[in-house]
């Protein structure tokens, strides 16, 4: 099973490349962030004629998680899990996708350490363990993919000292990642990459995507048992390019079915 996930960031700006990287790539399951679409104005049908089932959490022109799935989509879920605080904005969907427990998440930005919407950022962290307590088992097969915006160590991001002072490097957020984690998650990408220099998201100012000046803070998490199943995982570099693309590139994770 190829799971992939990709901020878009607008599906109404993005919806023809993103049909064209689904008809090239052909990933089994996307978790999608950012559609910026109202609720009923997700294009089902188009995802429909791709061959996807998909399902939708949106609020309009900010927020918006989805997730496409061509091998079965069940007992879809918006926001946390019942008994869990929930959030007034558009950012956890969750289903069933062949088997596996998948959460679409676009975490809070956080915007600067002594802004509100950092501890937003935290509290959201916080009720997202609480929903994978609430709603799975360690032992299950589970992925939480998504904009994590965080990047979880400092070879994730490009020069750690220009992030000096900022979201996204702190420390409280690394240990709130860290703490999800611990419920049973792994950080697949790094199964596979130990380099310093692979990111996912690029500023669209100043060249940065040229230039390399990037951070890695879309994250695929996969309980173990996903995980040791695991034989690859890449960015799409190429996504990233071209006009008009968005400033995320899509990470993608292939997941084999446990047999020899």
């Amino acid at each position: 099973m190829l799971i992939a996930t990709w901020n878009v960031n607008s599906l109404k700006a993005r919806l023809p490349r993103v049909q064209e990287w689904l008809a090239e790539v052909g990933p089994d399951v996307l978790c999608i962030q950012e559609t910026k679409l109202a609720q009923d104005k997700f294009p089902h049908a188009a995802m429909d004629a791709l061959g996807y089932e998909s399902v939708h959490f949106g609020q309009g022109q900010w927020n918006g998680v989805a997730i496409l799935s061509r091998v079965g989509l069940g007992d879809a879920r918006p926001n946390f899990a019942p008994g869990i605080e929930p959030d007034a904005e558009a950012r956890i969907v969750s289903a069933m996708c062949g088997g596996i427990r998948v959460s679409s998440v676009y975490v809070p930005n956080g915007r600067a350490l002594d802004h509100e919407h950092y501890a937003y950022k935290l509290s959201w962290l916080a009720r997202l363990r609480a929903h994978l307590d609430a709603e799975c088992s360690p032992g299950d097969d589970v992925v939480v993919a998504g904009d994590f915006n965080i990047a979880p160590e400092d070879r994730d991001v490009w020069d750690i000292s220009k992030m000096e002072g900022s979201t996204h490097v702190s420390g409280p957020e690394r240990d709130a990642l860290s703490t999800i984690c611990q419920f049973g998650l792994e950080d697949t990408f790094r199964r596979f990459h130990d380099d310093a220099g692979l990111f996912s998201w690029w500023d669209y100012r100043g060249g940065d995507f040229h230039q390399g000046r990037g951070m890695r803070i879309d994250l695929v998490l996969a309980s173990r048992s996903v995980a040791e199943r695991s034989t690859w995982t890449s960015v799409d570099r190429n996504a990233r390019k071209g006009q008009q693309p968005s400033d995320h590139a899509p990470v993608l994770l292939l997941v084999g079915d446990g047999t020899e």
